[in-house]
């Protein structure tokens, strides 16, 4: 069984193998590659995208789904925090299936080259979560792959980097890609790897950088007309190999669906993206500061990932650490992480010499009650070598307590509870089964947590030695990969193009006639169509409900969940054709009214409503504001986004946002704009 190493990448993912002595990458799809879109090393990539097309039976992977498709998912890597819903021809599959079909497709395309992926070392980035974690290894197994270890993204690019260069180092890891931005500071000594500390971004990566230079082509060239999707896609793909290119040459010309063409230089996007660099550079002054270092004391400095390649962003990292990174020549960007899985693969199969020890990126821990508050209560420290077993005694509050809600947290406990960088992973049951005194109900809670960054959670009564809660964490407070993404996935490989008004051709003029519509949204002719309404679901949840003081509800000025959902029936019998996302805040339920949290959660684990994943910048609104630009969709929403309209001016459109009002039982939506902050031109 050859030894074989998965970057599973956010807009790329690329497949080596060891043979014996060395590393080969994979051409897996490269025969799908157009000429436009060949670089060096581009052969290697498979891109992470899920598509359709109306001239194809069946569905399109890889290269083909990228430049093929009338209509693709992508970034589906980025999703798998929270399990969300990717929309592939008008049908909804959850991430974790989209997932499965690619790392099929890429299995498939293992086969063309006359090898096999049976096993496998998967990257994911460092800072992942727990669910991500999870479901990526599901999302593999369902592909048929079996994973070995779930290794993180810039520990697999050291081992690659000292596999040619077989030096004691400590070397700083600086991985910008399409969707995260992660530094990480290891430590390699005689064959021994340590992860130090990990820091990142979440939602910070080569898809922000395309929405930046976007605005600087629409700046120069607006839209003069509505487009049609096929035409929406071309242009975002012409945009990305437009960034693609300028980090090796001078400028590029962009033409606009409207036959417009504009010349962009390097340095105009590298000033449109320069809060970007700052923002990732964050990470790398934080892992420094925890360990007390100085940048001297790193010995070399890896940039991987597409990102990383744009000259500024390399000599932003080189001035910050005041040493130029490792040349390319010696750290591929594009294929060192799949190298280092695949040798480390090797290393676990005992088919190579080596030790691997890897690091967890966030505290593990559960939720107590202090003062009247919830508390994170850490029991795995942040930074612990893996396999970490850790145990922690608790209490009940209560005296003869016969069932207790353990909620399985991770994330920074330094912080708040509700800061979005702590994210609950699940709940779990203890039950007594002889209620006792809280003396006598004192409880050990021990988590292990391995080296693929899966979690085992285990209870013991101190009284009885009784052994209550014994599982690995499986099931996701937010969704979860489930049996039903095995006939998800089914359907998905054998899914075909059906007529849809999302594709050009099959939808007559009701599916392209969005924008030159908009200005009636509010109150529709028979007719009119709308393709897409987010709503933001805590700003409807509070409307007419205010807490008389900070932090304090008392009954009635909560958030109402049962008023969201009438809002959102509301609005699917006056626009029944939309395909409606309603989105709330993270801390949404946790402040609904105690009847309601077993709602809540069961509506976010169907995907009924979605929240901002942890370390989301702007928490729902971001988010709302997120899907409504990439889908070109109409917020609905009372708010006014003043810190979001400069990075969206689109918010102050006519048409792109509807209001909300409740009176007398009655929703009514009355299109509304956004009103530009002090300073800003509406």
């Amino acid at each position: 069984m050859t030894a074989t190493g998965i970057d599973f990448g956010t807009t790329n993912s690329v497949v080596a193998q060891w043979q014996g002595d060395d590393v080969e990458v994979l051409p897996l799809d490269a025969h799908h590659l157009d000429a436009d879109w060949r670089r060096p090393g581009f052969e290697f990539l498979f891109p992470s995208v899920v598509g359709m097309s109306s001239l194809r039976s069946g569905p399109l992977f890889g290269w083909e789904a990228k430049l093929r498709s009338e209509e693709a998912a992508e970034a589906c890597k980025r999703l798998l925090k929270s399990d969300e819903y990717v929309n592939v021809q008008g049908r909804r599959f959850a991430a974790t299936t989209a997932a499965a079909g690619v790392f099929t497709a890429m299995r498939d395309g293992a086969r063309h080259n006359l090898t096999e992926i049976d096993r496998a070392v998967i990257t994911v980035p460092a800072n992942a979560t727990g669910a991500a974690r999870y479901r990526t290894r599901a999302a593999a197994r369902f592909a048929g792959i079996d994973v070995q270890a779930l290794l993180n993204e810039p520990t697999a690019a050291a081992i690659s980097y000292v596999h040619d260069m077989r030096e004691d180092a400590q070397i700083l890891v600086f991985d910008w890609g399409g969707g995260t931005i992660d530094v990480t500071v290891l430590d390699y000594e005689d064959g021994f790897f340590e992860e130090r500390a990990s820091r990142g971004v979440t939602e910070l990566g080569g898809l922000e950088i395309d929405r930046r230079l976007r605005k600087l082509v629409l700046d120069r060239a607006p839209a003069r007309r509505e487009w049609t999707p096929a035409q929406e896609r071309q242009f975002r793909l012409d945009i990305e190999r437009s960034k693609i290119l300028l980090s090796s040459q001078p400028s590029v010309r962009v033409r606009t669906p409207d036959d417009k063409e504009v010349e962009i230089f390097q340095e105009e996007l590298e000033d449109a993206i320069t809060d970007l660099v700052d923002r990732a550079l964050a990470p790398v002054e934080e892992c420094l500061r925890t360990l007390h270092m100085a940048p001297l004391d790193v010995d070399d400095v890896l940039m991987i990932g597409g990102t990383s390649q744009i000259p500024s962003v390399r000599a932003a990292v080189a001035e910050a650490l005041q040493m130029e990174p490792v040349p390319t020549q010696l750290c591929d960007p594009m294929t060192a992480v799949a190298r280092g899985a695949s040798i480390a693969a090797a290393v676990l199969a005992k088919e190579t010499p080596g030790v691997i020890q890897v690091a967890n990126s966030h505290a593990l821990g559960t939720v107590v009650m202090e003062d009247g508050r919830r508390r994170f209560s850490e029991i795995i420290p942040r930074n612990s070598p893996l396999p970490w077993s850790e145990r922690k005694s608790y209490t009940p509050k209560r005296d003869h307590e016969r069932k207790l809600t353990v909620e399985i947290w991770e994330g920074d406990p330094d912080k708040e509870l509700s800061d979005s960088d702590n994210v609950q992973l699940t709940e779990l049951t203890l039950n007594y089964r002889t209620p006792r005194v809280r003396e006598e109900s004192r409880f050990d809670l021990e988590y292990t947590y391995d080296s693929d960054g899966l979690l085992h959670v285990k209870a013991t009564l101190e009284h009885t030695g009784e052994v209550v809660v014994d599982e690995e964490v499986k099931s996701f407070g937010s969704g979860g990969a489930t049996p039903e993404v095995r006939k998800e996935l089914d359907d998905l490989l054998t899914a075909k193009p059906v007529s849809s008004p999302l594709l050009p051709g099959n939808g007559g003029e009701k599916g392209v006639r969005l924008a030159a519509e908009r200005s009636q949204v509010g109150s529709p002719e028979k007719g009119d169509y709308i393709r897409t309404l987010v709503v933001d679901g805590s700003n409807l949840a509070w409307i007419g409900r205010s807490p008389s003081r900070p932090g304090v509800y008392e009954e009635g000025d909560r958030p109402s969940f049962a008023q969201l959902l009438g809002a959102r029936a509301a609005l699917a019998k006056k626009f029944p054709e939309a395909d409606i996302h309603v989105v709330v805040d993270a801390t949404f339920r946790h402040k609904v009214a105690e009847e309601e949290k077993a709602a809540v959660v069961a509506a976010l684990s169907k995907g009924d409503i979605l929240q901002p994943p942890a370390g989301t910048e702007g928490k729902g609104d971001a988010l709302v504001v997120a899907i409504a630009d990439e889908s070109d969709a109409v917020v609905v929403t009372n708010d006014n986004y003043v810190e979001l309209q400069r990075r969206h001016p689109w918010l102050r459109e006519s048409g792109r946002v509807l209001g909300a009002t409740y009176t007398k039982g009655m929703w009514i939506f009355p299109p509304r704009i956004c009103v530009a902050p002090p300073g800003v031109r509406s």
